[in-house]
């Protein structure tokens, strides 16, 4: 009943062939990956993992809309009282309180420093190691893709991402 969402992007084209670029057309592609510093061309997708790293529910999005803000849109099918953890990306205390109310999800989201609801010392560890299993499970993904997916059309590009998420649930629940 425990779960962990987090997104990772994938690029469509190298930032210098975006004019170029025939799958996606439009500026809502143009995204920007904090942990690496840098700009991409493409789509991000939002994972939601079980806490062994097993793939449960997928959403792909452009790569310029804000993880906080996904979480209006996306419908889980997640059991009542269970619980999401996410990282401080999703930092939203209208949705928090909104999941809590509708849903019965308790959504446990990494605060930062900063934060107007600051988290005890033992949530934040706890926290802390439930998202470690979700960045193992988006590295291992990111590993079974090739540097560069190859695709005529938007579509054809979506359904080889779903493919490759695929395989790794089969291959993780084997």
């Amino acid at each position: 009943m425990e779960y962990v969402i987090d997104s990772f992007p994938v690029k469509a084209c190298h930032n210098i062939r975006i004019g170029r670029c025939k799958l996606f057309k439009e500026e809502k592609y143009r995204g920007y990956n904090a942990s690496k510093r840098e700009n991409f061309y493409g789509v991000k997708v939002q994972l939601v993992t079980t806490t062994d790293g097993i793939p449960v529910e997928m959403y792909i999005i452009p790569g310029a809309e804000h993880d906080s803000q996904i979480l209006k849109r996306m419908y889980h099918d997640l059991p009542a009282e269970s619980s999401l953890y996410g990282d401080s990306g999703y930092t939203n205390y209208e949705i928090e309180d909104h999941f809590e109310e509708t849903e019965q999800v308790h959504l446990q989201i990494s605060r930062k420093s900063n934060s107007k609801r600051k988290d005890q010392p033992h949530l934040r560890f706890i926290k802390e190691c439930m998202r470690k299993r979700i960045e193992t499970s988006i590295s291992q993904i990111s590993a079974l893709m090739p540097r560069h997916i190859n695709a005529v059309t938007a579509n054809g590009f979506i359904v080889k991402l779903i493919l490759f998420v695929m395989v790794f649930q089969i291959d993780k629940t084997i």
